[in-house]
């Protein structure tokens, strides 16, 4: 890496995956509880010799080598560390001074700084405290799918004989000749991979993903106390809502309950394709609800949550995911989070082949209103889809002129609108508004070409000042 890259990269701030670190003639404690927190969450990149402000102080090249083996050292100690973290290092030469830049890549074990667990969230380094954001944290690092924990003493009569049923049913709408067809309940819920044998422990039985299928609500409460899904509007009072629904039932009927509740208080646009008439709308809920209930991780006390605002329909719920950052139609390789919950979604006509989603969220939304969603893979699983149409959002924005003028989006009126009252706008204000970081970004990057906008100052202090006309 040179000069030029290490600025661009600061220039972008301290984020999920790049730290800032000070270093006199050795390295701080809380570098290591930032290498522990990178190992534990996504991997990421730490710069020493780097203010938090962006600025470059740089270490004295003669202190490069000692300040590295000192870490190495300090990570290799088993009274610091358990267990060690791999690295890379590189030195960057700035002036007569040097940065010191480590990469610490997503480990497949779970580690520890002087007795305390480490996680990355946002650009802050957080100990992970309680016994069920622990076990979370170790599942996902052993890559287990906590839907096929097997519960002996689960049987037939505690899931609900109706639901499978009304599944068998589903199935042969979809296929007329589906197997299904020709099995009793107890042969086509093992045949869905509900009803299995772990064979590192030799217990057999009824999984997690038969429970939250198909069991009685007693039954989920009892084995997965903190699952539930709720649907908020928040168009008028914006502070609490205006209507709720608690979905704490098995997955089929929680689908149905939300799905209803979101056609209910969103707009249906008429369209057509060819001779055929389409409902985005109705497209758009199906993908949505389906996401939060089958992707999401059930041993996370983080509640799955679906909110209609002014803006558009959001979702949010806790994930095992491998990486964290936006995700694009094009580019992204999907990731099965919980196989045997979407296989059955799929068998049942509610779900298609891992990936289509995200794509027929894209294709819908661009009908539906003309605009891109946003999807954000992360610890938490966050989702957007506009439900105001790109016209209308440019009409209603306070700079509505400026914005036709200039052929810029809502977005970028906010931006403006922010700078113009505030004496400038950082990214972090957009973010509080609403905003996607990444949008804000860049939005704001397209502002400064546009001459509208002038940035000064680097990493989180960096702000955007207005260029008057």
């Amino acid at each position: 890496m040179n000069a030029h890259q290490l600025r661009d990269i600061i220039e972008e701030g301290e984020n999920d995956r790049i730290e800032f670190k000070r270093c006199g003639n050795q390295p701080e404690k809380d570098l290591f509880e930032t290498i522990c927190a990178f190992a534990n969450t996504f991997g990421g990149t730490i710069l020493l010799g780097v203010e938090d402000d962006g600025s470059l102080t740089g270490i004295d090249p003669a202190q490069v080598l000692p300040i590295t083996r000192n870490v190495l050292n300090v990570v290799n100690n088993p009274n610091a560390f358990d267990a060690p973290v791999s690295m890379e290092f590189e030195h960057i030469e700035i002036g007569d001074r040097q940065i010191i830049k480590i990469d610490v890549p997503n480990s497949p074990q779970m580690h520890s700084y002087k007795g305390k667990v480490y996680e990355r969230r946002g650009d802050a380094d957080v100990v992970v405290r309680g016994s069920a954001p622990l076990a979370e944290l170790c599942i996902r690092k052993q890559g287990i799918y906590t839907e096929q924990r097997i519960f002996e003493h689960v049987s037939l009569s505690d899931l609900r004989e109706d639901l499978i049923d009304e599944a068998r049913r589903l199935a042969l709408a979809k296929r007329k000749d589906h197997p299904w067809g020709a099995m009793t309940n107890a042969q086509l819920v093992e045949s869905a991979g509900l009803f299995g044998k772990d064979y590192s422990t030799g217990k057999q039985g009824y999984n997690l993903a038969a429970v939250v299928l198909l069991g009685k609500d007693e039954v989920i409460r009892s084995l997965c106390p903190t699952y539930k899904t709720d649907a908020l509007v928040r168009q008028h009072d914006t502070n609490r809502h205006d209507d709720r629904l608690v979905a704490t039932t098995n997955l089929i009927d929680a689908y149905a309950q939300i799905a209803g509740f979101c056609r209910k208080h969103l707009p249906d646009r008429f369209l057509l394709e060819g001779d055929f008439a389409l409902s985005p709308r109705d497209t758009i809920v199906r993908e949505l609800v389906v996401n939060c209930l089958i992707h999401r991780e059930f041993t996370s006390p983080f509640p799955a949550k679906v909110i209609i605002d002014n803006e558009g329909i959001r979702t949010e719920n806790a994930s095992r995911a491998s990486f964290e950052g936006p995700l694009e139609p094009d580019t992204f390789s999907p990731l099965p989070k919980n196989p045997l919950i979407a296989s059955f979604f799929v068998h049942i006509g509610l779900a298609e082949e891992l990936g289509s989603g995200t794509r027929e969220l894209f294709k819908n939304s661009r009908l539906y209103t003309g605009r891109d969603p946003e999807l954000e893979e992360g610890l938490i699983f966050r989702a957007f889809v506009p439900t105001i149409p790109a016209i209308q959002a440019v009409s209603n924005s306070p700079d509505k002129q400026s914005a036709q003028k200039d052929g810029i989006d809502e977005v970028a009126s906010l931006a403006l609108k922010l700078a113009d009252s505030n004496g400038g706008v950082r990214t972090a204000d957009l973010v509080d508004a609403g905003i996607s970081r990444r949008t804000a970004q860049r939005t704001l990057s397209e502002l400064v070409e546009r001459d509208r906008l002038t940035p000064q100052g680097n990493g989180p202090s960096r702000i955007y000042r207005p260029n008057r006309r």
